[in-house]
């Protein structure tokens, strides 16, 4: 196993107001944004200093009932193999495996106990 396999990687909040998020964490986290335009929409990644911090984005492509909420992703080694083991579990798969590129494999399921969490082969390309 990798050094970082199982640690916590990345987070990001959904949000329908991305607006008002940007203020508050601006404010609240001294973070300033940079814009990485994404399938879905502009992604906005807190930085603090030169250091990327955490993602802000918008959910006009989730549910309506959805709630605003931040997402934890954790490193695995393979993250293809990590969502087959979560079936195996009796965990639910939200979004299948996908590349993104300069970031990593990521996928989002839920683990036994019903709590969702994002899981990422990061990749060892930096962030674009």
């Amino acid at each position: 196993m990798s050094d970082t396999h199982g640690t916590v990687h990345w987070s990001e909040l959904m949000t329908p107001d991305v607006p008002k998020a940007l203020a508050y964490y601006g404010e609240v986290c001294g973070w300033t944004f940079d814009m990485m335009p994404m399938p879905e929409g502009d992604y906005r990644i807190g930085m603090q200093g030169e250091t990327p911090m955490a993602g802000i984005m918008g959910m006009e492509s989730m549910p309506k009932d959805m709630p605003p909420h931040w997402l934890t992703y954790l490193a695995v080694d393979d993250v293809d193999k990590a969502v087959a083991h979560t079936k195996n579990a009796g965990g639910q798969v939200f979004r299948d495996s996908v590349d993104v590129q300069g970031v990593g494999r990521f996928a989002i399921v839920s683990d036994p106990t019903g709590a969702a969490v994002g899981l990422i082969t990061p990749s060892d390309a930096p962030m674009e």
